[in-house]
């Protein structure tokens, strides 16, 4: 731009000035060639006494020959060269009947050259050659030229200083910017980028901090997670191992005994496959690994689950009854619908007291398949509600570890109703029990995917 700056004014100012000098110069020419063209021949004389009628032009130098180049008439008072010939590339010209205008400008002046020939009925008898040295056009130009030297060094210093505060300001925020992501490499998601201002650097901050809290939450529950699974692991190994040690560690023991011992051995490991398997259905959904989904009817799996977790009633001295309606089709897989079925159900049979009831209803309203589980237990505190779904939570821990509870199976609910676009509720029942309550988007039987 400051190349431009200083270059484009002057070439337009120095055509400006050559098209005024052109017109003017030419002009100037006419005069003469106008004063002239009344004579038949030109000699010395008669063109000194028709030259001397012409007005002053200012004009450098002027030449006045015949047409064959030899000069009558030099306004130059020292070196005059009349007499001698002339052959100027503009006098050349004029001779062969054209008009002819040279200008350059140079070291600070202008000079401009002009001719014209002189005709007599048609004939060349000559040619006026006029020449100007103008050097006050010339000192515009140069002072042009200075103001945007100056104008241009003004901009040059406020664009540099400019530069340098944007650059420090720049450089500052990435700085703080790659300092953050060194941190957050580390390990310290606590850690963010105080990056001020709206411009792009800050709102990648800002996104930066964003997905910082995304990691640090991801990071918090993956450690707690993980702890949680070592806990729920180790205390069936624990018992398995003081089990073990026991039998191992007492002499003559009964066959009664030992027949004890080894059932609950059983019933540990069984606690711990349950554990493991729905650790690895966690794993499966974490990682989008899902069977393609079809149009299933929830009914028939409905039927199938209820009919072995009535047996399980009954063993409770639960009143397990369930109400549906044909045809509630969901987009799923039917092991899908029936993990979330049976661990529903089996929630609500192990935390609801003996003697009592659990209602199971399906139905559909309007665009949804709604399930709902419904228990007459002791429900769920309020302040429990909004983590029941988290992974490894629960409400009364020594009694869910006694049910045979992982802490899971809500968990595995929830993440499997939400992949498949549904939603799923907890609440307590007005009359005392807890409430789940599934929500599907409804899809015609036989729709395509």
């Amino acid at each position: 731009m400051l190349i431009l700056l200083n270059t484009y004014p002057l070439l337009v100012s120095e055509d400006l000035v050559f098209r005024s000098k052109e017109t003017t110069l030419q002009s100037s020419v006419s005069v003469m060639v106008y004063s002239l063209s009344g004579l038949d021949r030109l000699t010395e004389e008669n063109v000194a006494a028709a030259m001397a009628v012409v007005e002053e032009t200012g004009l450098s130098r002027i030449l006045v020959t015949d047409d064959a180049g030899r000069v009558l008439y030099d306004t130059r008072e020292t070196g005059s060269a009349v007499g001698e010939y002339s052959f100027y590339t503009e006098i050349v010209q004029a001779l062969l009947g054209n008009d002819a205008f040279t200008s350059n400008y140079s070291n600070g002046a202008f000079r401009s050259r002009a001719s014209s020939p002189v005709l007599y009925q048609n004939q060349i008898i000559g040619a006026v050659y006029a020449y100007e040295y103008d050097r006050s056009q010339g000192a515009l130009l140069e002072g042009l030229q200075a103001n945007l030297l100056r104008l241009s060094a003004i901009i040059g210093a406020a664009v540099l200083c400019l530069s340098m505060v944007l650059s420090r300001a720049l450089t500052r925020k990435m700085a703080l910017l790659l300092t953050a992501i060194r941190q957050v490499r580390e390990g310290a998601y606590s850690h963010r980028a105080q990056i001020k201002g709206h411009d792009e650097i800050a709102q990648i901050g800002q996104e930066f901090n964003s997905l910082t809290d995304r990691l640090q939450t991801t990071e918090n529950a993956r450690r707690r997670f993980v702890s949680d699974a070592s806990h729920e692991l180790k205390t069936p190994l624990a018992a398995i191992r003081l089990l073990t040690d026991s039998i191992l560690q007492t002499d003559n023991i009964d066959r009664a005994t030992a027949r004890e011992f080894v059932s609950d051995i059983g019933a540990e490991a069984e606690r711990l496959s349950r554990i493991t398997e729905d650790l690895l259905r966690l794993t499966r959904l974490d990682s989008g690994v899902l069977e393609t989904p079809t149009v299933v009817d929830v009914l028939p799996v409905l039927k199938q689950v209820l009919r072995m977790m009535i047996l399980v009633a009954q063993e409770k001295e639960i009143d397990l009854t369930y109400r549906a309606a044909e045809g509630c089709t969901v987009l799923a897989t039917k092991d899908e619908i029936h993990q979330i079925i049976y661990n529903l159900t089996d929630n609500a049979v192990k935390y609801s007291p003996p003697h009592s009831s659990v209602q199971v209803t399906l139905a559909r309203e309007g665009e949804q398949v709604v399930l709902t589980v419904e228990d007459n237990g002791a429900g769920i505190p309020e302040e429990d509600l909004p983590r029941i779904f988290e992974r490894f939570y629960r409400v009364d821990k020594a009694r869910s570890r006694a049910a045979g509870g992982t802490g899971l199976g809500l968990s595995i609910v929830s993440d499997t109703v939400k992949r498949r676009g549904g939603t799923v509720e907890a609440g307590n029942r007005p009359g005392g029990g807890a409430v789940f309550t599934v929500r599907w988007p409804w899809r015609k039987e036989g729709e395509s995917l």
